[in-house]
């Protein structure tokens, strides 16, 4: 097949559409944007994206479906108060949510009814903010080349989302409705107000921060991992191997946060040497080790003590 030759196209992602192909050669259009599923090649021809996502992508796309999740049942835990066994019910509706939210948004993505996507390879982080990249070439008329290079990782995000807040909305007032007795009237629903407020708070982060979210999920996952721990077991007055016995709460926590760390490190590592990233996997325990065995040393109280008997 031969190529017509036409001048090259300005800009990073500006590119050429194949209008039809006559006998072998292929006839372009004029260089502009490339139609939403497609991305320029090394020849500024916009080509459709027919790869799958990697496993550093789907990692992606999994921290992204987490963080509503997550928010949820800490909202959820924060205002269901101590006395009310509405929380379980409530956990497990928001995992129905999610889940269900999940598996429509890959059924409603190209390929429409199959649980897998086709998708353009991420090159680069500029790849995430084409709209910075639209040339001037007499510095006055500006080429709009706008598009989704990293298709379709940047709006299937906000697809979940967006069906995430409608199975909310349907599920959970009638199920808090009928099963939060122990709450007054006022604290029965804030934990779905507080979902109204935390959704349009992780939408403007994923327009404008999901390249940079796209390579520093896994540090972020971590580092709020391992701070949370830290913070949950201080507050509870974890100081021991005994004080986490006492409630199965406390053990439920501890077990969300390893998986965190694994998932953290998982995607570190990108499953790519399975043999020599594996092993790591045995450090998720270290932090709540190094916590329990250094907490009574640390402990204010006896700091002062000290201080004072030294004087």
């Amino acid at each position: 097949m031969t190529v017509d030759i036409q001048p090259a196209c300005l800009g990073l992602y500006c590119g050429r559409t194949v209008q039809y192909i006559n006998a072998s050669t292929e006839i372009y259009g004029d260089c502009g944007v490339c139609p939403r599923g497609q991305r320029t090649d090394g020849d500024k021809i916009c080509r459709e994206c027919t790869g799958s996502p990697g496993h550093y992508d789907w990692l992606y796309l999994g921290f992204m479906a987490m963080l509503p999740l997550i928010l949820h049942w800490f909202f959820i835990e924060w205002y269901s108060g101590k006395k009310s066994s509405s929380a379980l019910f409530q956990h497990l509706t928001a995992l129905f949510e999610c889940s269900v939210a999940a598996i429509v948004t890959l059924l409603v993505s190209d390929p429409v009814g199959f649980l897998y996507i086709r998708s353009c390879k991420v090159v680069m982080l500029s790849d995430w903010y084409t709209m910075l990249y639209n040339p001037s070439p007499d510095y006055i008329t500006t080429v709009h080349c706008t598009h989704e290079a990293v298709y379709p990782l940047y709006t299937i995000v906000f697809i979940y989302y967006a069906f995430c807040l409608v199975l909310m909305m349907l599920l959970r007032p009638l199920l808090v409705k009928k099963i939060a007795c122990g709450l007054g009237k006022s604290d029965r629903f804030k934990s779905i107000y507080a979902a109204l407020y935390f959704f349009p708070i992780l939408t403007v982060l994923q327009a404008v921060g999901g390249g940079l979210l796209y390579y520093a999920f896994p540090y972020i996952i971590l580092v709020l991992s391992l701070v949370t721990l830290a913070v949950y077991m201080s507050a509870s007055e974890v100081e021991s191997f005994k004080d986490l016995l006492v409630r199965k709460k406390r053990l439920v926590v501890l077990s969300s946060h390893w998986l965190l760390h694994a998932y953290g490190i998982i995607s570190i590592s990108k499953l790519e040497r399975l043999g020599q990233d594996l092993p790591l996997l045995a450090l998720v325990p270290a932090p709540a080790l190094f916590y329990l065995l250094t907490a009574k040393y640390t402990e204010p109280s006896r700091i002062l003590s000290e201080g004072a008997n030294g004087h």
